[in-house]
């Protein structure tokens, strides 16, 4: 997620935002097995999703402090 996405994420109501964390984190999971079994043509795609998974988190994090 570069910063251009970033912003364009961070627009997002909470439902968007945790449909957005669900997929993240799916495809996470399968680059991870994917990478067991076989290496990854760039292993580096695991660190990126790893870090828009917490990009992602604190977007919620921070929409629901609002809240309260």
């Amino acid at each position: 997620m570069k910063r251009k996405q970033f912003k364009e994420v961070s627009n997002f109501s909470e439902g968007e935002l945790t449909a957005k964390l669900d997929e993240l984190q799916k495809k996470k999971f399968t680059s991870i097995l994917r990478h067991k079994t076989a290496p990854l043509k760039n292993p580096l795609e695991i660190r990126e999703l790893r870090r828009d998974v917490a990009r992602v988190k604190t977007l919620l994090r921070l929409k629901f402090n609002k809240k309260v």
